[in-house]
């Protein structure tokens, strides 16, 4: 289901973790970062397709996929500088980045840490840029972040991961709502196995300091050519992509209908649409 012709390497980051990713293609790089507990397998039909003109790379972060599962590092920005370290350790420079839900949040701590260095454009798909309900945010500020989760929420789902005998039901029920029902069963089931490659406590640890990020200030500082995508089926509000886009200078803006696949995995859910908006985007 998750094929790709893509070549498998590693390389070790500062602090001591092997990290693996999927390498293919030439020319100007792509790099693809993937979604809480999610892999770079999961974008296989975005790697055959754009490593036709690009020198795509997809990374399992740590703990993810086929990286090294340390006890340490589960935490956004040492996730962002571990992908700034494997960009340096490949000369990878005027690169597209592509980050898809929590790896929009990687890519929100590279450019906080590091601005547009070695950034040529950036492909958000489907992030709030803030999970937390708080009542620290007014109603507006809540549903520009697109903020869905309540403190006690992000506790529960914590709880349930990091409990042997509840994670496997916990993290059913967090994919349930992220789907739609006309998935193909073969699809959900390789996502459920991808998932399960990233240890269920570290996974609640990272999710814990997810939740807890604000990236609503580094939209506005992003100054390289941006596409922000959004689906109306999804479990992230559509219209926080709608306002990331209204505040990221010149950024382009495209959402995935209902009846378009459009979850919060419309690039597997309808794989041919997604790839010709990308390829418009970084082709233009």
């Amino acid at each position: 289901m998750l094929d790709t012709s893509a070549e498998r390497r590693s390389f070790t980051t500062s602090d001591g973790a092997t990290l693996s990713y999927l390498d293919a293609g030439q020319g100007r790089p792509f790099v693809m970062v993937p979604g809480w507990s999610q892999t770079a397998l999961q974008w296989h039909a975005q790697i055959e397709r754009f490593s036709r003109d690009h020198r795509v790379i997809a990374v399992d972060m740590r703990g993810h996929g086929e990286s090294d599962k340390p006890d340490h590092g589960y935490r956004i920005h040492r996730l962002s500088q571990d992908l700034r370290e494997l960009m340096l350790s490949r000369d990878l420079d005027d690169a597209v980045l592509m980050g898809h839900s929590m790896g929009c949040s990687v890519l929100w701590g590279l450019w906080d840490l590091y601005g547009g260095d070695r950034t040529g454009a950036l492909i958000l798909v489907d992030e709030p840029a803030y999970l937390l309900q708080s009542d620290f945010l007014t109603a507006e500020e809540q549903s520009q972040a697109g903020a869905i989760f309540p403190h006690d929420t992000a506790v529960a789902i914590c709880n349930g991961l990091s409990d042997p005998a509840g994670a496997a039901a916990m993290t059913a029920t967090l994919l349930d709502t992220m789907v739609t029902k006309d998935m193909p069963a073969e699809m959900r089931a390789a996502i459920d196995d991808q998932n399960f490659k990233f240890p269920r406590d570290i996974a609640a640890r990272l999710i814990m300091n997810h939740v807890y990020q604000d990236w609503r200030d580094v939209l506005p500082r992003i100054d390289v050519p941006t596409l922000c995508i959004g689906a109306e089926a999804s479990n992230v509000p559509a219209d926080c992509m709608r306002w990331a886009a209204s505040v990221i200078p010149g950024a382009e803006l495209e959402v995935f209908g209902a009846d378009e696949g459009g979850s919060h995995f419309m690039f597997m859910e309808n794989a041919e649409k997604f790839n010709a908006r990308v390829a418009a985007f970084v082709h233009a």
